[in-house]
């Protein structure tokens, strides 16, 4: 099984980057190949919304985005991660978010998600636009959320790493998913 994490935080090694590498690991240690991509090392043009995906078969803009897209639908299992910025999720993920929008999203039928969420507010209320933004589109595009991991309070870079029981769970869900 191919798995690939999404990384929506511009922080490596930050709390983001930390949940969704542990939850690839344990889907590693499961026997899965595992990928990691981090959206703000890519150039990812925000939507223009020219639909030129519609009209001529191919997005006008010249970015990663394509690559990317066909990486997506290499793999069963995504790991979509994002901190929390003003209710929602980080422009990086959103910009990416936004690119789905075209005739290729048809083929996420079936995929299986994990989202990995923290946030530096210390209660889960905080995540609920993006929890549901990203439930809507799933349930859109008939996409399976297979599971989620909200971690609140984590504000500081790589302070996760402090709550093993986080930690574990995150590598459990990664065992658990392939």
């Amino acid at each position: 099984m191919d798995v690939i994490g999404i990384v929506g935080s511009p922080r490596i090694g930050g709390n983001t980057d930390i949940l969704v590498d542990e939850v690839l690991a344990g889907a590693k240690e499961a026997g899965a190949s595992v990928e990691k991509v981090i959206l703000n090392k890519l150039e990812i043009k925000p939507c223009q919304a020219c639909n030129s995906c519609y009209k001529m078969g191919f997005c006008m803009q010249k970015d990663d985005m394509e690559d990317l897209m066909n990486k997506l639908l290499e793999n069963e299992v995504w790991i979509l991660g994002t901190p929390i910025y003003w209710w929602g999720p980080s422009a990086q993920f959103k910009v990416f978010l936004d690119r789905w929008y075209q005739p290729k999203h048809q083929e996420f039928k079936n995929k299986r998600v994990v989202m990995v969420i923290p946030l530096g507010g210390g209660h889960i209320r905080y995540a609920r636009h993006t929890v549901g933004l990203l439930k809507d589109i799933f349930d859109y595009l008939s996409m399976e959320l297979v599971d989620m991991i909200l971690a609140p309070g984590f504000n500081k870079r790589g302070e996760v790493r402090n709550d093993t029981s986080l930690i574990n769970k995150a590598h459990a869900i990664g065992r658990s998913i392939i």
